[in-house]
């Protein structure tokens, strides 16, 4: 079964509409009604879809919400760390409580996430943990630096548990999209009207559209790689950050 949490939303319940004919499914979101929804929704075309309301934020819940899966199937194959909220602007206009907010839930909500899923697999010997951060944890946007941070910690904590969890069968993998077309725009934690016009108007333009891109991630996931790159620019832009850094940086620098 898998669990997928921000699903009542954008990249969430694509996934959740990609994965619903091939899993039992767990929605988790603090958006209770969308989240209701979109389960009654995906019940309606197939199996078992439990949708479970919480924040990933709040540890607590997240484990409760962890043992309801357990008590309900006794086993977690699949978990995409799928919530999160982004802020955009210049560097010194984002406060500390965007800050606060991004790195709680997306950063926090990863972690508390992970350590009550392993639990699970550790117990069953398998699984599969997927973290969505973003493109930007490895290319660094100017007017993005919160989302980059939060999004570079997530790539490298995901590398520090492949580590760890190397010679076991649960697998982990890190998936950093670049932007697309999503409702990532309304979950901005403080951005200023121009910041927020600019970050909607680059997402309209985006090539690929969010179905696309979770169903790229998962087909990518079957093979359980360490980092998924589900865009053709995604996967171009990390082989020239990793061939000449400063080059690339000092291309940003041009753009900005």
């Amino acid at each position: 079964m898998m669990l997928i949490t921000g699903a009542a939303h954008g990249l969430g319940a694509a996934l959740a509409r990609a994965a619903v004919d091939d899993y039992r499914l767990a929605l988790l979101d603090r958006d209770e009604l969308a989240g209701q929804t979109l389960a009654n929704t995906l019940r309606g075309r197939t199996g078992e879809v439990l949708f479970l309301h919480a924040d990933v934020s709040d540890e607590r819940a997240v484990r409760q919400a962890m043992e309801r899966i357990q008590r309900r199937w006794e086993r977690l194959d699949v978990v995409i760390n799928n919530a999160g909220v982004a802020d955009t602007g210049p560097f010194e206009a984002l406060g500390n409580h965007g800050w606060e907010t991004l790195w709680r839930t997306n950063v926090m909500g990863t972690v508390y996430v992970c350590r009550a899923a392993l639990a699970q697999m550790k117990r069953q010997n398998s699984g599969h943990l997927i973290n969505i951060a973003a493109l930007a944890g490895i290319t660094g946007p100017p007017g993005l630096s919160s989302y980059a941070a939060c999004s570079g910690a997530l790539v490298r904590l995901s590398e520090a548990l492949a580590a760890e969890l190397a010679g076991t069968d649960i697998a982990v993998s890190v998936a950093c999209p670049d932007l697309f077309a999503s409702t990532l725009h309304q979950r901005l934690t403080g951005a200023d009207p121009l910041s927020r016009a600019r970050l909607e108007r680059a997402m309209r333009r985006a090539a690929d559209d969010v179905d696309t891109v979770a169903q790229d991630i998962l087909t990518a996931a079957a093979k359980r790689p360490l980092y998924i790159f589900p865009q053709a620019e995604a996967r171009r832009a990390w082989r020239r950050k990793r061939r000449n850094p400063m080059r690339f940086f000092h291309k940003w620098k041009k753009r900005s």
